[in-house]
């Protein structure tokens, strides 16, 4: 049954994982090195912040693929997943901290609501799923201590 979710996931993060690194390598800085006139000083900032939040992601992936891992060996209830959860929460609040500094960076800059409502939004969405991230961290904790209790008492 795992390996039916496994391996898609897998494939998925392997697809994912590309799609992100031709976006860092190609998309991205060729998308903003066309900016012209007035926003042809957010050149530089844009490229190297969205460059920046791909890597969060792309660390991410990489530990996700690592948790798939300890789940194919039955080990996600291990000292060792949290290693990998930790990373991910490190990653998660990295690209959220870039992505709050950006808001306000470009919301000073604004001329227009819409643009900074927008980047509010991302940052309230980003905080929830980063809050989320450790509310599952919490639940691995207690699975993971009811596992090592049962196991002692079996």
């Amino acid at each position: 049954m795992m390996d039916r979710i496994v391996v898609p996931l897998r494939v998925f993060l392997v697809l994912l994982f590309a799609g992100l690194v031709f976006a860092q390598v190609v998309s991205l800085p060729g998308q903003f090195g066309q900016l012209k006139g007035d926003g042809a000083d957010l050149r530089w900032p844009l490229t190297v912040f969205s460059i920046l939040e791909v890597v969060c992601v792309q660390v991410v992936i990489v530990c996700i693929w690592r948790l798939l891992t300890l789940v194919k060996v039955d080990r996600i209830f291990s000292e060792k997943a949290f290693a990998w959860v930790n990373v991910i929460l490190c990653a998660m609040v990295a690209g959220w901290v870039l992505l709050l500094g950006m808001t306000i960076y470009l919301s000073l800059r604004a001329d227009d609501p819409g643009l900074p409502i927008l980047l509010i939004g991302l940052v309230l969405a980003g905080g929830v799923v980063l809050l989320l991230m450790v509310v599952m961290r919490a639940l691995l904790r207690q699975a993971t201590t009811l596992r090592t209790d049962m196991e002692a008492v079996i």
